[in-house]
């Protein structure tokens, strides 16, 4: 058995294996970006939901959202990845604690009667042999390898966790651009129909005139020819939505999903950023924390890398009993026991193990460029997205405004037609072109609202004003 001052030894080598931890310490990279974006807008707000599509009030669009985040199968690949990542980092953390295993057996055997050597009189050769014993072993982390392996473990738990979040943001973001899409394609469909109604009474009136002898065979086949058309063209709008109905009923996991008709032009328009939005707000993109964790597994891994260059100690124990009867196992007389202490020091390996840590220090550098890319990328997405927010809300207003001329017109030209004033080609290109620019407002109204939504994922979902908030919650106090 040990001694008290074997035993003392023992203690105070796990003690000391809390001391040294190799490898560098993890450091945030310095920013590389301007503390604002290059654009801006107008708004005040700052603050919105991590629900971001409820701004957009509209009902069917919410449970859309809830039906995907339910039964996407991309998601439940995704959960079912962190429920791998998160058993890896309780394999991983509990190779820091010590293993105990029961070993039981019992066996029965013959030795020869014919060997070199003799054995006394009476003595058994058939023989029976019982053992039960709790064997442990324990590696102290002198020099942190277990402690790095863990800290590796859980930025790469977190970075799948993250990975989940951005497979979410970006369902949320196809959701709600179908949807948009879709709506887009119902007012359409409107309008067209509504043109098609006036152009039928237009077609009904040439054909009146015609029998009246005030109009000729030519504005009938001009009249036949624009309905045509148009019916051509709601046939194809159709089409489209059914297309993006049946793209809604995968990302939403509802096979039989049929929407009925909406209205794209009342939906409200969310709030954006204010002017002098801070670029810091990139890191709640799920995609840049996922790269940053990324880096902190890499750095960990040079640690794990170091630590195998030193020795590795291990301590181990053993304590059952031994006996040819089975009932006699658990007595005193039959106890066996051990303990050891081992230690293992590569001497030579070819550089094997500098080359691993060589390989690891190579992947810390991949995974920081890929850290300064991904955060590089997230900069120039939120500004693109700032840009096509305001420039499509001028464009709409632009078209809007041209949509309303154009209906001016259709109305005088119509009026001059039926008072004689005008021919009825000047009618069909007022329908075309009221038409044209109705279609080009509605476009520019789902340009607008999907780049808001393209603003949204650009900034990582929601977002708090957190100077604002601070503020808030002190006057509150």
């Amino acid at each position: 058995m040990f001694s008290l001052n074997k035993l003392s030894i023992a203690v105070a080598v796990v003690l000391l294996s809390g001391c040294q931890l190799l490898g560098p310490d993890y450091q945030k990279p310095a920013s590389i970006l301007p503390s604002q974006y290059g654009e801006s807008s107008d708004a005040s707000e700052l603050t919105v939901p991590a629900q971001w599509w409820t701004l957009y009030q509209d009902a069917v669009l919410d449970d859309l959202m809830s039906k995907a985040l339910s039964n996407n199968k991309d998601l439940k690949v995704a959960a079912a990845r962190i429920e791998e990542a998160d058993a890896y980092l309780q394999e991983v953390g509990a190779a820091l604690f010590p293993q105990v295993n029961l070993d039981a057996g019992g066996n029965r055997s013959r030795i020869s009667e014919t060997t070199a050597t003799r054995y006394p009189a009476g003595t058994p050769f058939e023989r029976n042999n019982y053992n039960a014993k709790l064997s442990t072993s324990f590696e102290l982390d002198f020099w942190g390898k277990l402690r790095r392996a863990k800290e590796s473990a859980r930025a790469q738990a977190l970075a799948t966790r993250y990975a989940g979040d951005t497979i979410g943001l970006s369902l949320t973001g196809l959701v709600a651009s179908n949807y948009l899409l879709l709506r887009s394609l119902d007012a359409q469909i409107k309008v067209s129909n509504d043109s098609l109604s006036n152009r039928d009474e237009s077609l009904a009136l040439t054909k009146r005139r015609l029998a009246g002898g005030t109009s000729s065979a030519l504005d009938v086949a001009q009249a036949e020819v624009a309905s045509s058309n148009l019916k051509a063209q709601i046939v194809d709008l159709v089409r489209q939505r059914a297309l993006v109905q049946h793209q809604l009923a995968v990302l939403t996991g509802d096979l039989s999903l049929n929407l009925a008709a909406g209205d794209l032009v009342n939906m409200p328009n969310p709030p954006v950023p204010p002017a002098g939005l801070p670029s810091s707000l990139l890191e709640s993109r799920p995609d840049v924390r996922q790269a940053e964790q990324s880096l902190i597994a890499a750095n960990a891994k040079i640690g794990v890398a170091k630590a195998a260059l030193y020795p590795s100690i291990s301590l181990t124990a053993s304590l059952g009993g031994e006996s040819a009867e089975l009932g006699d196992v658990v007595k005193s007389a039959s106890r066996i026991w051990g303990a050891g202490l081992s230690l293992n020091l590569p001497i030579f390996d070819s550089g094997r193990l500098n080359s691993r840590l060589d390989q690891a220090s190579a992947q810390q550098k991949q995974m920081l460029f890929s850290y300064e890319n991904a955060v590089q990328t997230a900069f120039r997405e939120v500004d693109d997205a700032l840009v096509s927010v305001r420039q499509n809300t001028e464009r709409e207003a632009a078209l809007d405004q041209s949509r309303q001329s154009a209906q001016r017109a259709l109305q005088i030209s119509e009026n001059r037609y039926k008072s004689g004033y005008s021919a009825y080609l000047d009618v069909l290109d007022s329908q075309r072109v009221y038409n044209d620019a109705a279609l080009s407002y509605i476009q520019s109204r789902q340009a607008r609202l999907v780049s808001s939504v393209d603003l949204f994922k650009a900034l990582g979902g929601g977002w708090v004003d957190k100077e604002k908030t601070s503020a808030q919650t002190a006057t509150a106090q």
